[in-house]
């Protein structure tokens, strides 16, 4: 197997020369191009599968958005979250000491992903952008690339067998010839209600802010960041992008901060519309204008919020078609404007004094970012283009009025659209282009989303620039989904390979059953999970409803210890004897009762015990939580080995969601 390479700036030009030389014109069984989260599970999961995997990266930095701010977890519903896109956050947890953690630190997920690297045998590349493909009918033969210090000039090729986009931005499957869009489609050409242009109140300006830059006169001039154009009818579609933004880390940890001062090219002008919204909305907090995520160790996740915040609305359209160097403008100018304000946000005197004494508390962590100047060198790219593939997802898919049944994925969360443009409307300045509309269950993505139409590329997967209207894909397009359909494509990749097949032609029950047999990729024994909705794994008794909060999955129960006596029983059907941790499922909600009886059959014996949940702390976009039932070592017995959870004893209501058992080992690697 080829040394892993690492090809970075900081190289000496000699052994930058040497790593090249290795793999040049190298055939691998799988080229990957794009080392985000979905990356590099697809990477770790093909070479662990036995296949030659090279990975490759135009920055110097593994995980993406994952380990470039966004520490805050967009969930949805932990249902979706399996395989090892789970692994991930159970090994952040390890990290912190809990079972799984949502809620962490860039560098401690930076060095998960490495870590994922060092254990399995793929080839790493950094610092290559892709110049040109060479292709053989529909069949990608090879790519060529070019080194981000020299660009212009080829500095390698990669030949494989399968290829894979898991770029934010779709360069590889753009190049390859695959069909796709950017923008937002007029509702019409699917049938929707929610996409194009949309004037919505989230994430809005209150009426009356003056849009010119003399009050009053139109012909002073627009402020900064309105464009001059119309408002559009509701539904119309056009090529704009939601806007993009940075995640930001930041410490109010005196001994790791470093001050913000004033960025280059810092113009206080640009904010003249905070100023303006703030005289009719009165300064409160830093929350008025943040979302101000705490992260461990004094460290924060902020994000966009309310009318004018982080988000750069108007100022990304041209980024999924531009080459490599306006994209490094773009990206320049988002940095320019993020420092910006939080430099004018703490030191602007028409900012209030508390508010300015709150923001200085806080600075560049010293320990994040470090080859980087402490700031993220990954743009929170929301959208850039999206395949249309052999299926595309869209608004009826994520609202259940169309079901497919070829899922290598679920995704969960609310069909979440950031405003794509600011303009005058009605005199006043106004965003455009937010929708944040969810109340709907986990559903399926469908395999034949994220494979080209047959008559382009029949040898490339696309996880996460996949096929999807630009509402839906508002919903798909969270980092444990790109995690779990990277591994889904990397394991139909492999077989692929394995049969001689056109991806398109790979059935997907196999990829279901390779993922259900092996769903941590490198041979460690998978999870045991009951579900309340398994019928022939739980048996009820008493008054069960259906639960009235968020729990896992699609559904759940619950019932009332005021009710009488209710249980349920879940069953292990044919688990292997060993060490195991168990938990259940808690969603918790105002009437959720503090203390819950349960009984274990270990095969052998049961033992019988109070659950407390008054202490459990839910931290992060959820209001649900595994929770330890205790280690428990199961053994063959007469009858199989059952968790039983019941109101005995309840001083409210008990919820009947889920049950998982965990070998031991599960993070021993």
């Amino acid at each position: 197997m080829m040394k892993k390479i690492f090809v970075q700036v900081v190289l000496f030009v000699f052994v930058y020369a040497s790593c090249i030389a290795q793999v040049k014109n190298a055939l691998y069984d799988l080229c990957i191009y794009g080392g985000t989260s979905a990356g590099v599970v697809a990477a770790y999961t093909a070479s662990k599968a036995g296949k030659s995997v090279v990975l490759i990266e135009s920055g110097h930095r593994l995980g993406g958005l994952s380990s470039g701010g966004l520490g805050q977890t967009d969930i949805g519903n932990k249902y979706v979250v399996r395989g090892l896109a789970l692994d991930f956050y159970r090994k952040t947890g390890t990290h912190y000491g809990t079972f799984e953690q949502w809620i962490f630190e860039p560098k401690i997920a930076e060095a998960i992903f490495k870590q994922y690297m060092e254990q399995c045998d793929a080839d790493v590349v950094y610092g290559q952008v892709i110049m040109d493909v060479t292709k053989e009918g529909t069949r990608l033969d090879g790519i060529t690339l070019q080194s981000t210090e020299k660009m212009g000039v080829q500095s390698m090729s990669v030949k494989a067998k399968v290829f894979m986009d898991c770029t934010y931005e779709g360069d590889l499957m753009a190049k390859a010839g695959a069909s796709y869009h950017v923008g937002r489609e007029d509702n019409s050409v699917y049938g929707e209600t929610l996409n194009g242009v949309q004037l919505m109140t989230g994430h809005q300006f209150p009426d009356g802010i003056d849009p010119y830059v003399k009050r009053g006169d139109p012909s002073s001039g627009l402020l900064w960041g309105i464009r001059d154009g119309e408002l559009l009818p509701d539904g119309t579609g056009d090529r704009k992008v939601q806007a993009y933004n940075y995640r930001i880390a930041l410490t109010n940890v005196s001994e790791n901060r470093i001050p913000i001062t004033k960025p280059a090219n810092y113009d206080p002008d640009r904010y003249e519309l905070l100023r303006r919204q703030k005289e009719i909305q009165p300064w409160k907090g830093l929350n008025d204008v943040f979302i101000w995520s705490l992260m461990p160790n004094g460290k924060t996740d902020i994000n966009n919020r309310n009318g004018f915040s982080t988000d750069m609305i108007g100022m990304n359209w041209d980024y999924p078609e531009a080459d490599y160097e306006r994209r490094q403008e773009i990206i320049k100018a988002h940095e320019d404007y993020t420092k910006g304000l939080l430099y004018f946000v703490g030191n602007d005197p028409s900012v209030p004094r508390f508010i300015r004494d709150e923001m200085q508390q806080w600075g560049y962590p010293k320990d994040e970012y470090v080859s980087n100047n402490h700031w993220s060198p990954q743009l929170y790219v929301r959208e850039a283009r999206r395949m249309i593939g052999e299926v595309v997802m869209t608004q009826h898919h994520c609202q259940g009025r169309e079901v497919v049944d070829d899922e290598v994925g679920f995704a969960a969360y609310t069909m979440d659209s950031h405003n794509c443009d600011r303009l005058v409307v009605n005199g006043m300045v106004k965003n455009e282009g937010n929708v944040e509309v969810g109340g709907f269950p986990p559903f399926p993505i469908s395999y034949r989303a994220i494979v080209p139409k047959r008559g382009e590329v029949t040898n490339l997967l696309v996880p996460v620039c996949l096929s999807a209207s630009h509402i839906a894909f508002g919903s798909i397009r969270m980092e444990p989904v790109f995690m779990v359909l990277g591994q889904s494509a990397a394991v139909a990749a492999c077989h692929a390979i394995d049969q001689g097949i056109d991806v398109q032609a790979v059935d997907v029950n196999d990829i279901k059953a390779t993922l259900a047999a092996n769903p941590k990729a490198d041979g460690r024994e998978p999870d045991v999970l009951i579900n309340s909705t398994d019928s022939d794994a739980v048996q009820f008794a008493g008054n069960w409803k259906k639960g009235r909060s968020k729990g896992y999955g699609r559904t759940y129960v619950e019932a009332d210890g005021k009710d009488g006596l209710s249980s349920a029983t879940f069953i292990a059907k044919s688990l292997k004897p060993g060490r195991y941790q168990l938990y259940t499922y808690f969603p918790k909600h105002a009437e959720s009762a503090t203390k819950v009886s349960y009984r274990v059959f270990d095969g052998k014996r049961v033992s019988e015990n109070i659950l407390d949940l008054s202490t459990v702390e839910i931290k992060g976009q959820t209001s649900s939580t595994w929770v330890s039932l205790g280690s428990y070592t199961i053994v063959k017995g007469s009858e199989p080995a059952f968790v039983e959870i019941s109101t005995k004893g309840a001083d409210g209501v008990v919820a009947a969601n889920a049950v998982i058992l965990v070998p031991s080992d599960d993070q021993a690697l």
